[in-house]
C-alpha cells in the first residue's frame, strides 16, 4: 500500500535536495520556518492560550520536504491542493499524524527499531510480537479507513481522494474479516502465555481454542507430515494449575479412561507446547505479505502527514502576526510577479508585519537592487529566495500574490564572515563559493547574489562582478543581484542591458519626511545612483 500524499504516483525519496541546500537555509534563514512549523498553537475564544514545545519530528520533516524541490507544475499543484484540504480541515491532518504517531510508537515498544521483537524466530517471544504487531496493524487500518470514511464528503483533493479509495480497496472488507479471524485464532497463544509468565496474577484462567491436527503414518509407526487442518475460534476456558477448582478438574481427569491430563504425565507438556508454537507460527506466518506490505507503509504516512501537519502550524503563526498568505503559481520559466510579498522568517522573528513589495519582473534575466544603505534589499531579496523555495515544494508563500518559474537549480551567494582559520580571506572564501555554483549550475537555474564581492576594492570587486554576472546572464542564467558595488551597476547599465538581456533595476525608496529622508523600505524602479546615501544615517545616528 502507498500513501502518495506528497506525489501522485510514488513515496518520498530523499534524493534530488538542492545541492547547496546549507547554504540556502542559512542565508534565507529557513531554521525560523522550521521551528514554527514544529509548534503547536492551542486557540481559545479567539486567543492564544498555549503553544506547545516543538515537535522535533515536525522540524525534521518540514526540513526535508522544502529542501528537496519539485520540477513540474502538476507536482506542485498535486500538493497545494492537499495542503488545502488540510487547511480546511486541520481537525482531520491532526488525527491523521497523531494516529500514526501513536501507532509507531507502539510498534516501537514491541521491538521495531531493534529489528526483531523478543528473541529469535524460533522464539514464543518473538512469536508473541508478530501477534500484537498483526493486532497493531489491524487496529490501526480500521482506524485509518473509519478516519477518511469520515472525512471523504469534506476532502476534495485528488491526492487523499485516491489515498482513501487505495484504502477501501487494498484494506477490503473481506481482509479485514480475515484477517479478525486469523487473531481470533492465535490470541490465545499471547493470553496462555502471559498467564504462565504471571500465576499470581488476577485472572482466574485463560482460553485454549481446539487445534486440529492431521499427519501420516510413517517407517516404525512414527507420526509425519503434521498439518493444521482447522482451529475452533469458539475457545473453551481452561483454569490455571493454581486454581483449587483447575485441581479438581485435573483429579476427574485422571478417573476418566478417555482422557489424559497433560499437567499429570511429565512426557506431554512440553511437547504440547512446541506442537501448539508450531501450529500457531504456521497461523501467522499467513499474513506476513501483509506485516511486510505495511511496513514502510506506516512510515510513510508518518512523515507525509507530518509535513501538513507542519504546515498548518506555520500557517497559523503567519496568521497571528498578520503576515500575507496565499498560495504561489508555477509560471513559465521568464515568469515573475508578486504583489505584496513579505519576508516570512523576518515577521517571525520580530513578531510584526513585515514591508510588503509588489514588483512586476517578467521576462527578466538580471535583476539589479541598489540604493540607500538599511533600505531592505538584503530584505526584499530574501523575501524572493523564501517564496521561491516555498513555492517549490508546495508550500504557500508570504504575499498576496505571487507567480514564478520553477528553478530546481536554486542557489545563493550572501557574504560570509572572514574565515576563523585565517587560511583565506574573505574574497577568496566568496570566489571559491562562486566556483562551485557554477560547477553545479544545469537546467533552470536561479542565482541570488547578496553583496557578493564587497570584500574587496570597488574597482577590482566591480571588474569581478561584471565578468561573471555577464557570464552567466549569456548562459540564460535568472541572475537577482543585491550591490553596493556602484561602478559595476553603472556598466551593467550601459553595456549590459537590452533586447537580448533584458535587465531591471530597482531602487530601494527614500521620501522627504519633516525635512528629513525616509526609508520606506520598499523598492522602486530607479536606475542605478552614485551613492548609497551612508551619510543620512550617519546624521541620523550623531544627530539623535
Amino acid at each position: 500500500m502507498k500513501a502518495c500524499l506528497l506525489y501522485s504516483q510514488k513515496e518520498w525519496e530523499n534524493t534530488s535536495r538542492y545541492v547547496d541546500e546549507k547554504a540556502i537555509a542559512k542565508d534565507l534563514g529557513l531554521n525560523t520556518l522550521f521551528l514554527a512549523a514544529a509548534k503547536e498553537i492551542q486557540w481559545e475564544d479567539g486567543k492564544i492560550s498555549l503553544i506547545q514545545e516543538p515537535d522535533p519530528f515536525l522540524a525534521d520533516t518540514m526540513k526535508k520536504v522544502m529542501l528537496v524541490p519539485l520540477k513540474t507544475a502538476e507536482e506542485i499543484l498535486y500538493r497545494q491542493e492537499i495542503l488545502r484540504d488540510c487547511l480546511r480541515q486541520e481537525a482531520f491532518i491532526c488525527r491523521l499524524y497523531n494516529l500514526t504517531s501513536h501507532l509507531l510508537g507502539e510498534w516501537n515498544k514491541l521491538g521495531r527499531r531493534s529489528g526483531a521483537g523478543s528473541g529469535n524466530y524460533n522464539s514464543p517471544g518473538s512469536l508473541i510480537s508478530e501477534i500484537y504487531v498483526l493486532q497493531l496493524f489491524v487496529s490501526g487500518l480500521k482506524q485509518l479507513k473509519q478516519l477518511m470514511d469520515e472525512q471523504k464528503d469534506d476532502l476534495q483533493s485528488p491526492g487523499l481522494q485516491s489515498f482513501h479509495e487505495r484504502l477501501c480497496s487494498e484494506f477490503s472488507s473481506r481482509l479485514e474479516k480475515d484477517l479478525e479471524r486469523i487473531l481470533a485464532d492465535v490470541i490465545f497463544y499471547v493470553d496462555t502465555r502471559e498467564a504462565e509468565l504471571n500465576e499470581s496474577g488476577s485472572k482466574g484462567f485463560v482460553d485454549k481454542p481446539r487445534l486440529i491436527m492431521g499427519c501420516v503414518i510413517g517407517q516404525g509407526l512414527k507420526l509425519e507430515d503434521f498439518r493444521l487442518d482447522e482451529v475452533e475460534t469458539e475457545s473453551k476456558k481452561q483454569r490455571r494449575a493454581v486454581n483449587i477448582l483447575a485441581r479438581a478438574q485435573d483429579y476427574l481427569n485422571m478417573r476418566s479412561k478417555n482422557i489424559i491430563s497433560v499437567r499429570t504425565d511429565t512426557a506431554l507438556p512440553e511437547q504440547m507446547k512446541q506442537l501448539e508454537f508450531e501450529a500457531v507460527r504456521h497461523i501467522v506466518s499467513c499474513s506476513k505479505p501483509f506485516i511486510s506490505a505495511l511496513a514502510g507503509f506506516w512510515d510513510q504516512l508518518h512523515f507525509q502527514a507530518a509535513f501538513y501537519r507542519g504546515a498548518v502550524n506555520l500557517k497559523h503563526f503567519m496568521d497571528r502576526f498578520h503576515i500575507n498568505c496565499a498560495f504561489p503559481v508555477p509560471g513559465k520559466c521568464r515568469t515573475l510577479h508578486f504583489r505584496e510579498l513579505q519576508e516570512v522568517v523576518m515577521g517571525l522573528e520580530q513578531h510584526m508585519a513585515p514591508i510588503g513589495n509588489t514588483c512586476d519582473l517578467n521576462e527578466i534575466t538580471l535583476l539589479l537592487v541598489t540604493g540607500a544603505n538599511q533600505g531592505g534589499k538584503s530584505t526584499f531579496l530574501r523575501s524572493i529566495g523564501i517564496a521561491q523555495v516555498m513555492l517549490q515544494c508546495g508550500l504557500f508563500a508570504a504575499a498576496e500574490s505571487f507567480e514564478s518559474g520553477i528553478f530546481p537549480s536554486l542557489f545563493t551567494h550572501f557574504t560570509r564572515r572572514e574565515d576563523s582559520a585565517m587560511n583565506s580571506g574573505r574574497l577568496d572564501e566568496e570566489l571559491g563559493r562562486m566556483s562551485q555554483i557554477i560547477d553545479h549550475l544545469e537546467g533552470a537555474s536561479m542565482i541570488l547574489l547578496n553583496e557578493s564581492f564587497a570584500s574587496t576594492t570597488e574597482k577590482e570587486g566591480s571588474a569581478i562582478a561584471y565578468d561573471i554576472v555577464r557570464a552567466l546572464a549569456e548562459a540564460n542564467i535568472k541572475i537577482l543581484m543585491v550591490t553596493h558595488l556602484l561602478s559595476f551597476a553603472q556598466k551593467v547599465q550601459n553595456e549590459l542591458q537590452g533586447p537580448e538581456l533584458p535587465t531591471a533595476f530597482l531602487s530601494a525608496q527614500r521620501i522627504e519626511q519633516q525635512g528629513r529622508m525616509q526609508r520606506t523600505y520598499k523598492m522602486i524602479p530607479h536606475e542605478p545612483e552614485l551613492t548609497s546615501f551612508g551619510l543620512e544615517l550617519y546624521d541620523e545616528i550623531i544627530l539623535s
